[in-house]
């Protein structure tokens, strides 16, 4: 199944993700589901925010060259820890890309080296360490859980350069969203995005109505 992405203006991309505290054959359906969301866009990586969805997980699909960690894996309540970054102006090396931003690149500077720890869908604990262009893909996608997209921290003229596409391209405002195969962007419906929050009240162990953490079942309605 795939899902659509959001783009820049979303709240859910603008806010610290909640911890997922269900780990079951819906969470691992979920995982599939946004490992082909990811494929079909094409990305390397994609956050849950990306797709609407308010929990700290994220997937990276990858083989570079140099790389000689997984493939692809799922991050589930995620901590990354990271060397300092040389303060040096982006080369051509550094430029990056978003799904939540489609269309543009700009470079940043990132941290060479990167250790993640999480959980995996169904809820193993592990260890990774990245380097490289691996390491960078993980930073990329944990600032999404953290309500921060990568043009957030551009400085100076790139800034600037970001400001007016989202002017132009009249985003940064809540609800527009592509399909992975689809060129044309969006608003989504009120149905979908209750759907959406209704999943992430779910996977978190939240009471929608009551705001409290439940351990109720209220996943039947969504259709994973």
């Amino acid at each position: 199944m795939l899902y659509p992405i959001h783009v820049y203006g979303s709240p859910v991309l603008h806010k610290t993700s909640a911890k997922v505290t269900v780990f079951d054959e819906k969470l691992a359906t979920l995982a599939q589901d946004m490992f082909e969301t990811c494929e079909a866009a094409p990305g390397v990586g994609l956050a849950a925010p990306q797709i609407g969805l308010d929990l700290a997980m994220f997937v990276w699909m990858y083989d570079g060259p140099e790389h000689k960690g997984p493939q692809r894996g799922v991050a589930v309540n995620p901590t990354l820890l990271i060397e300092p970054v040389d303060v040096f102006e982006p080369g051509p090396a550094d430029e990056e890309g978003c799904l939540s931003f489609p269309g543009y690149q700009y470079g940043l500077r990132r941290s060479p080296r990167a250790v993640l720890r999480a959980q995996d869908e169904k809820g193993e604990w592990y260890d990774l360490e990245a380097t490289g262009w691996f390491a960078r893909i993980l930073q990329h996608e944990y600032d999404h859980l953290k309500g921060r997209i990568y043009v957030d921290r551009l400085t100076g003229k790139p800034a600037h350069q970001v400001e007016k596409v989202m002017k132009r391209e009249k985003w940064n405002v809540p609800g527009i969203v592509w399909m992975p195969g689809e060129d044309e962007l969006y608003d989504a419906s009120e149905e979908e995005l209750e759907n959406l929050a209704q999943m992430s009240a779910y996977f978190a162990g939240v009471d929608l109505a009551a705001g409290v953490s439940s351990s109720k079942d209220h996943g039947a309605s969504f259709g994973l």
